[in-house]
């Protein structure tokens, strides 16, 4: 095989705990995290000439080494011995310093990618173990789907999917740094933790309600205290018909999630004639 093309989907986190700081300075978490319709598309081809050329759509992205895509190839590469180069062209749609783990995404492509291109029969684990050494959401976004997410965001336990229904999620023109939000968060202090259990037994029930009645993300105490806007955006869209609204990651991404399609329409629009967000999408859970 000589090229292939690998579609890079975002997440969201329906909810999102955080335990404790470790001593090690990471933090340990408790997580729902569920695939969505928003991806990326990188697309692989051998070169017969050694090395990694990475070419990206968008300008606010590098092409070289600081990027995980260059980073998740070479690692690969490496240990494999592939001697062959590869060229990696990318396709941005997830909108970037989202919370919607874009660049992670990317890089469990290229893990993905370059073991189907190369036939180096690496198996998902494997992958997994490479991959978190580059980052902690690398393992899910290498399985994809719904999963709970715990550690740092390593243990993962896939879960059935939830129900089907509509999502609108709007990102707004700000960018949010994850180490800001967590630097920010004192874990023993919080007052209110989100019921990651009770949303997982909803989730094996198949019950939506029971779902979107326990949303709830302990970074928005830090994000929303610095970005109000987000708050407006997750009140218009519960107006708007939403059963409830979230921010996902660290944000400044918010989801919404309808079970009309043409209340999350309508809600979309909205959000783009008041100008509360630049990207804004209509999807639904993969």
């Amino acid at each position: 095989m000589e090229q292939i093309v690998r579609k890079a989907y975002a997440k969201i986190n329906l909810g999102l705990d955080v335990l404790r700081r470790r001593e090690d300075g990471y933090h340990e978490v408790k997580m729902i995290m569920q695939t969505v319709g928003i991806f990326d598309t990188l697309t692989f081809v051998k070169k017969e000439a050694p090395g990694i050329f990475l070419r990206v759509d968008n300008k606010e992205l590098s092409g070289g080494k600081e990027n995980l895509i260059y980073r998740a190839a070479e690692l690969l590469m490496k240990k494999a011995g592939v001697e062959q180069g590869v060229e990696i062209t990318l396709e941005k749609r997830i909108p970037i310093a989202a919370g919607m783990a874009g660049g992670s995404t990317d890089a469990a492509a290229a893990l993905h990618g370059i073991n189907e291109l190369f036939a180096l029969g690496y198996s998902l684990e494997e992958l997994q173990a490479l991959g978190v050494t580059l980052g902690a959401d690398i393992p899910y976004c290498l399985a994809g789907g719904t999963a709970l997410s715990e550690g740092i965001g390593e243990i993962l336990t896939k879960l059935p999917s939830p129900p089907q229904c509509t999502l609108v999620v709007a990102k707004p023109d700000i960018n949010v740094s994850t180490k800001f939000v967590y630097e920010n968060l004192h874990a023993n202090t919080l007052m209110y933790h989100p019921d990651i259990d009770g949303m997982t037994a909803a989730i094996r029930e198949g019950s939506l309600q029971g779902i979107t009645d326990r949303l709830g993300n302990v970074l928005e105490t830090v994000t929303i205290r610095e970005y109000p806007i987000i708050e407006q955006i997750k009140d218009l869209m519960k107006q708007a018909g939403a059963e409830n609204a979230l921010m996902s990651g660290s944000g400044p991404t918010v989801f919404g999630i309808f079970t009309k399609e043409e209340a999350a329409k309508r809600a979309a629009a909205l959000i783009r004639e008041k100008q509360l967000a630049g990207q804004v999408f209509v999807t639904c859970f993969v």
